[in-house]
C-alpha cells in the first residue's frame, strides 16, 4: 500500500500519533494508500522547522534571487519530466477528467517558471524626500514575510498548491503546505521534487492531517507570520477571526456564486459553448464556476433547448478514459450536491436535465452527478444564492441592462463574472458594473500566471498570481539615509 508521509524539517515521517487515513479514488471507490493524519504536535514540529529555517538558518531567505530562481527552475523541469505521473495521480485522487489534470501540471510549471523569473525583476523604488531633516535619501526594498502556513483545497491539489508555493518560496519564505485530507496525493509528489532540488532543510514542509487540528495549529500559532488559505467563505471567515493573535497576513480566496450574462446579440454555439466550460469542467467543483446563467429573455427559449441538449449529451465515466465528466471528490460532497439538487426542486425550480447520481456502466462504484440545468428560478431560492460546488446551474432571465446588473449582483460573493454580447461598448460598460475581482468577456474561465486572481466582498481578500501574487509574500521595508556629515539640528 501506498503510504503518503509528512515532510518536515527536510525528512520524511509518519504522523506522532501513527494515524493514517485511507485515500480514495472517487471514480471507483478503490484505496490509493494510506495518509499520515497529523494534529496539533505535527504542525507545531513543522513550525518549528521554518521558523528555525527562516530566523536561525535563513539560508533559504539570504540566498541570492537569482540563485532561489535557478532552483525553482529546476523544479519546473522535474515536474514536467514527471507530467504523466503527476496528472494520472491528480486524475485518480480528485476524479477529473485527466486532460483537465494535464492542464493543470502545465499551469503548474508555468507558474514555478514565471515566479522563478518574476524574483529577479526590478522591485522596489526611490524616492526624492523633503528638505526638513537636511539631505536624506529614501528607498524601499521587498522582503519576504517569513513564516507562511498555505492551506489548500482538494478541487485543485497540484494547481492550487503551487498557485502558493511558487510565490511564497520565490520571495525567500520559508513554507508549510497543508494540502485538503482528501487530496494529498499530488502534494507530496510536489514535495519528493523540491526534496531532490535542493531547497534547504525547513525551507518547505508538509504536514497532512484534518483543518480542525492541523489548520487550526497553523492559523493560531503565534510563530506562523501569514495565512494563505484557499476554501469556503465560512472557513476564511473562521480563519480571519483566530488569526488576530498576532495579527498575522491573511490572504483568503473563497468561495463564488459568479453571474454568466449573455444578451440576445451573442452568438448561440459561443455562449452555450462557455457556460458549459463555465459551470461543468472540473465537474464544476471550481470556485469561480458561472453557476448563474442571466439570460436575456428573446434568447431565453433557444439557449435553453440548445444547452440542455450538450449536457444531455456529455460523457460521464472512469477520468483516466477522458469523459466529458468525471467523478466528484467524494461520497459526502456528491451527497451535499444531490441534497442542493432536490431543495431546488422543493422550491419550485424546473430541473430540465440530470438531477441526480449516475451509475450506469463503469460508475456503478463511483461518485458521479449527472449535469444539471435548472430553469424557471429566482433569487430567493437556495440553489441561486448558496455555493454548490457541483455540475448544477441555474437560469433565470432578464429584460434591460440595469436588470441584468442588477441580479448579478444580488449575491454576497464577488470572485467571478462574465458578460457575452456583441457590442463592446455595452460589454465594457455592464462589465466594469459587475462586483466581481475575475471577470470574462465572450469567454469563461481561462486564468493566466500573469494576472491577479482574487474576489470581492465575501469571496475573500487578497489576490493570487501575478505580480500581485509575489507581493503577497513580501514586506515592504523603508530605507532612509542621512547624507549630511553632521547633526541636522531640527531643533534650531
Amino acid at each position: 500500500m501506498t503510504e503518503y508521509r509528512n515532510y518536515i524539517g527536510g525528512r520524511w515521517q509518519e504522523a506522532l500519533s501513527g494515524k493514517t487515513a485511507e485515500i480514495i479514488n472517487p471514480a471507483t471507490g478503490e484505496s490509493l494508500g494510506a495518509a499520515a493524519c497529523g494534529g496539533r504536535e505535527d504542525a507545531r514540529m513543522a513550525i518549528e522547522a521554518a521558523d528555525k529555517s527562516f530566523y536561525s538558518d535563513g539560508v533559504w531567505r539570504r540566498m541570492s534571487a537569482q540563485d532561489r530562481g535557478d532552483i525553482l527552475l529546476k523544479v519546473a523541469d522535474e515536474m514536467e519530466k514527471e507530467k504523466d505521473n503527476l496528472a494520472r495521480l491528480e486524475s485518480m485522487n480528485q476524479g477529473k477528467p485527466l486532460r483537465e489534470a494535464e492542464c493543470d501540471v502545465d499551469d503548474a510549471v508555468h507558474c514555478f517558471r514565471y515566479y522563478a523569473g518574476l524574483i529577479t525583476k526590478p522591485q522596489g523604488g526611490i524616492y526624492d524626500v523633503n528638505q526638513g531633516f537636511g539631505r536624506m535619501h529614501s528607498y524601499m526594498v521587498h522582503e519576504p514575510i517569513g513564516v507562511c502556513a498555505l492551506i489548500t483545497p482538494w478541487n485543485y491539489p497540484l494547481l492550487m498548491s503551487v498557485w502558493k508555493l511558487a510565490p511564497a518560496l520565490a520571495a525567500g519564505n520559508s513554507v508549510i503546505l497543508k494540502p485538503a485530507s482528501v487530496t494529498p496525493a499530488t502534494s507530496v509528489k510536489m514535495f519528493e521534487i523540491l526534496e531532490r532540488t535542493g531547497i534547504p532543510e525547513g525551507a518547505a514542509n508538509l504536514v497532512l492531517g484534518p483543518g480542525g487540528s492541523v489548520g487550526s495549529e497553523l492559523v493560531e500559532n503565534i510563530n506562523v507570520d501569514m495565512i494563505a488559505f484557499t476554501g469556503s467563505t465560512e472557513a476564511g471567515q473562521q480563519i480571519a477571526r483566530a488569526s488576530v493573535g498576532n495579527l498575522k497576513k491573511t490572504g483568503l480566496e473563497l468561495g463564488g456564486k459568479s453571474p454568466n450574462i449573455i444578451f440576445a446579440d451573442s452568438d448561440l454555439e459561443q455562449a452555450v459553448e462557455w457556460a458549459m466550460i463555465g459551470i461543468f469542467m472540473n465537474q464544476g467543483e471550481i470556485c469561480s464556476g458561472g453557476s448563474r446563467i442571466l439570460i436575456e429573455s428573446s434568447m431565453h427559449d433557444r439557449f435553453v433547448s440548445r444547452l440542455v441538449e450538450r449536457a444531455e449529451a456529455m460523457t460521464i465515466g472512469n477520468p483516466l478514459e477522458n469523459p466529458d465528466i468525471g467523478a466528484m471528490v467524494s461520497e459526502s460532497h456528491m451527497n451535499k450536491v444531490l441534497e442542493y439538487i432536490e431543495t431546488g426542486k422543493k422550491e419550485g425550480a424546473i430541473c430540465l436535465c440530470g438531477g441526480k447520481r449516475c451509475t450506469e456502466g463503469n460508475c456503478e462504484k463511483g461518485f458521479f452527478i449527472r449535469p444539471t440545468v435548472f430553469d424557471g428560478c429566482d433569487s430567493s431560492m437556495t440553489i441561486v444564492r448558496e455555493e454548490i460546488f457541483g455540475p448544477v446551474v441555474t437560469v433565470q432571465t432578464f429584460d434591460s441592462e440595469e436588470e441584468a446588473v442588477r441580479m448579478a449582483n444580488d449575491t454576497r460573493y464577488g470572485l467571478a463574472g462574465a458578460v457575452f454580447t456583441r457590442d463592446i461598448t455595452r460589454a465594457m460598460r455592464v462589465i466594469k458594473e459587475v462586483r466581481a475581482g475575475i471577470t470574462w468577456i465572450n469567454c469563461y474561465n481561462p486564468c493566466f500566471n500573469e494576472a491577479p486572481w482574487g474576489g470581492y466582498k465575501m469571496s475573500g481578500t487578497g489576490r493570487e498570481l501575478g505580480i500581485h501574487g509575489l507581493e503577497e509574500y513580501q514586506e515592504i521595508k523603508q530605507i532612509n539615509i542621512n547624507l549630511e556629515e553632521g547633526p541636522v539640528g531640527w531643533y534650531k
